[in-house]
């Protein structure tokens, strides 16, 4: 994982944010992935805040985008925020 990469996990009422920090590379879309599996139960929106993250690395965004599991009719709804969010989310999933 880079040395320097962090996640802030924050949850109110039905949403869970996520505000990643630092660079993101393959060990830390495996720290992301692993924290989206453990913590979604009676969750309704994940935010995933990228305007702290200064470098995001291809395999990184990669690794995230391909283990990142997608049903369409999963009730969780993934949204990415900040200027990074279009580098780093999968096609399908809102940036704002």
């Amino acid at each position: 994982m880079a040395s320097n990469f962090k996640i802030l996990v924050h949850r109110n009422s039905e949403n869970l944010h996520l505000k990643l920090m630092g660079d993101f590379d393959g060990s830390s879309a495996w720290q992301l992935l692993n924290i989206l599996k453990s913590n979604t139960h009676g969750v309704y929106r994940i935010i995933i805040h990228t305007s702290s993250l200064r470098s995001i690395y291809p395999f990184g965004r990669d690794t995230f985008q391909e283990n990142l599991p997608q049903r369409r009719d999963d009730p969780i709804r993934i949204m990415f925020t900040g200027e990074k969010a279009h580098q780093i989310a999968p096609e399908n999933c809102e940036c704002v």
